[in-house]
């Protein structure tokens, strides 16, 4: 059971955006992306990037293969997926203040 939610398995998926916002049209795809991702349970980490926590790789790479469904046709658009480990090694500064990792999704196994 133990090794089921080893930080080597659990994954992060983070999804970095840049998209066009100049004509209207243009905004309305920028908000239909980033309100499609939400909807895929992924949460805002900054502006442009957005992030979500899954229990394993076959689980990332099913929300990593709905992202690339919904990519718009122009903009610049980063996938990374990295382990819970690597995630929990991050530094996050507000200002000069170090800050708190986000909190990691609870995960309930009940079979």
């Amino acid at each position: 059971m133990y090794e089921r939610f080893n930080a080597y398995r659990i994954m992060w998926v983070l999804v970095f955006f840049d998209l066009p916002t100049e004509t209207k049209k243009e905004r309305k795809i920028y908000a239909r992306f980033r309100k499609d991702i939400l909807a895929d349970g992924f949460s805002m980490f900054q502006f442009s990037i957005y992030l979500r926590h899954c229990p394993s790789k076959e689980n990332a790479d099913v929300h990593i293969k709905r992202v690339k469904k919904l990519l718009p046709e122009k903009g610049h658009v980063g996938i990374m997926c990295i382990t819970d480990k690597q995630f929990g090694m991050m530094e996050i500064f507000r200002g000069h203040e170090l800050v708190e990792s986000p909190d990691t999704v609870q995960q309930l196994e009940l079979f």
